[in-house]
């Protein structure tokens, strides 16, 4: 854009809701996490958590930033890159990762990391894959995989947190209160059938959750395979029965994104049948 023609920025509240999904849904696979959280949100009531980036002249929305715990960028070219990092620079204290397209991240993070502190760990390489509902799995599905069930939220909150302290590198709770909000979060993803286990003797070996899902399209986070039971074969038939659930009770198009240095976990998703589509890149505050 010509100097002096940037758009601006302004909050995304209700009546632009409809315009807002209709701009994730460019590119659902990479937009999916912002769509479902457009979905959740009474956009009004939490004003100022949706930003949209809007062109000079036409006034047209053009980009999107999600801004809450997790800040995520949505279509966003250099411009808005710097126009939301000018209203992000208040946002740090309340910013736990920043998250989604590389290119996009990098500049957010060019704009942001001189006046915020130094993260915590970035990721810079992570795979999106994609498993359409026309593709046909690659792996056997695992009959014992099925839906958690609420009275099931105490066997899985141990392997919840063990999933969470290994991706993160902290615990996701430290205190009585911390432990009931996850505990409470981890009941919610069951009770609206996001969580899906596969449980031994009372104990949970396998799970993995749908943390995401909007037009047309379902992210999975937090896939988690007990360390006894790893290296035996249970992987790739656990996560492609998640994939079948997933496809027939919550959206057709499955995606999830994982970091490049997991190896084992590309090698499992490419077995049963997911593709890269795209780059994300996370830094940890």
């Amino acid at each position: 854009m010509p100097s002096g023609s940037r758009g601006h920025v302004r909050p995304v509240g209700s009546l632009q809701r409809d315009e807002a999904l209709r701009l994730c849904a460019r590119d659902p696979v990479a937009n999916v996490y912002v769509a479902a959280r457009i979905l959740e949100v009474d956009l009004d009531r939490s004003r100022g958590a949706l930003l949209g980036y809007y062109t000079a002249g036409t006034d047209r929305l053009v980009s999107l930033c999600w801004r809450s715990a997790n800040v995520v960028p949505v279509e966003c070219d250099e411009d808005a890159c710097e126009a939301f990092a000018a209203e992000l620079r208040g946002h740090e204290s309340r910013c736990s990762s920043i998250f989604g397209p590389t290119q996009a991240v990098a500049q957010l993070w060019r704009a942001l990391g001189t006046t915020w502190r130094r993260p915590m760990n970035v990721r810079p390489v992570q795979p999106v894959l994609a498993l359409a509902a026309e593709r046909p799995l690659g792996s056997r599905l695992d009959p014992r995989v099925r839906l958690a069930t609420v009275d099931e939220v105490d066997i899985l909150m141990p392997a919840a947190a063990a999933m969470f302290t290994e991706e993160i590198g902290y615990a996701p709770y430290t205190d009585r209160a911390s432990q009931s909000a996850y505990r409470h979060s981890v009941r919610a993803l069951i009770a609206r059938g996001h969580s899906f286990v596969l449980v031994e003797d009372d104990r949970v070996v396998f799970k993995a959750d749908v943390g995401s899902s909007a037009i047309d399209t379902c992210q999975i986070q937090g896939v988690w395979v007990a360390p006894d039971r790893r290296g035996h074969g249970l992987a790739a038939p656990a996560v492609a029965a998640t994939v079948a659930l997933a496809r027939a009770s919550v959206a057709p198009l499955v995606t999830l994104y994982v970091n490049e240095y997991n190896e084992a976990a590309l090698a499992t998703y490419r077995r049963v049948g997911f593709e890269q589509v795209a780059t994300f890149s996370t830094i940890l505050m």
